[in-house]
């Protein structure tokens, strides 16, 4: 195992370098994130990038469909690479690799943040201040907008999860109204 995490955090480190040096580092790392996490829950675009049959033109034609108009064209042959590289499965490791990577370089720690709605620039600086407060560490916010929550945020900062969705809270209703 220790053998594959070397791999994985030597493509994130290799795709930060690049990253860097086009001076796209922030885009391509939202975007390398986001494109991830989405491949996680879409089992048919994960499927295709895996598909030995399918050329890897039609691969990036896939990754670009899916990033759309916006897309950073230095994500999306970040992203091409790693396909072609058949690395199509490891892509959500190397993804948080490439945040966690990303973050050293700038002194800091990765919190996913999973919310039912997107988050506003100024709710994403006061969620980073409070995380950076309860773990006494400079915390980068990636947000990561999940249907499944029915209202509310829950973050994870390395091994500690924050939970302050309405699921849980209502869990802990339930739990003392039974008590």
């Amino acid at each position: 195992m220790a053998k594959r995490d070397d791999v994985v955090r030597g493509y994130a480190e290799a795709m930060v370098s690049i990253a860097e040096a086009e001076g796209e580092l922030e885009p391509v790392e939202e975007q390398v994130y986001a494109f991830a996490k989405m491949v996680e829950k879409r089992a048919k675009v994960r499927e295709a990038l895996i598909d030995p049959e399918l050329p890897n033109e039609n691969k990036r034609n896939l990754i670009g469909e899916v990033l759309g108009e916006r897309a950073n064209p230095v994500a999306v042959n970040l992203l091409g690479m790693l396909v072609e590289q058949g690395r199509a499965r490891d892509i959500g490791r190397i993804a948080e690799s490439l945040a966690e990577v990303a973050a050293e370089r700038r002194q800091q720690v990765v919190g996913e943040v999973r919310s039912a709605v997107p988050l506003t620039d100024a709710q994403r600086r006061r969620l980073a201040e409070a995380l950076s407060s309860a773990t006494g560490r400079k915390v980068e916010v990636k947000v990561i907008v999940d249907p499944d929550l029915v209202g509310g945020v829950v973050a994870r900062v390395g091994d500690v999860i924050f939970d302050g969705s309405i699921r849980s809270r209502l869990d802990e209703a339930k739990q003392q109204l039974t008590a």
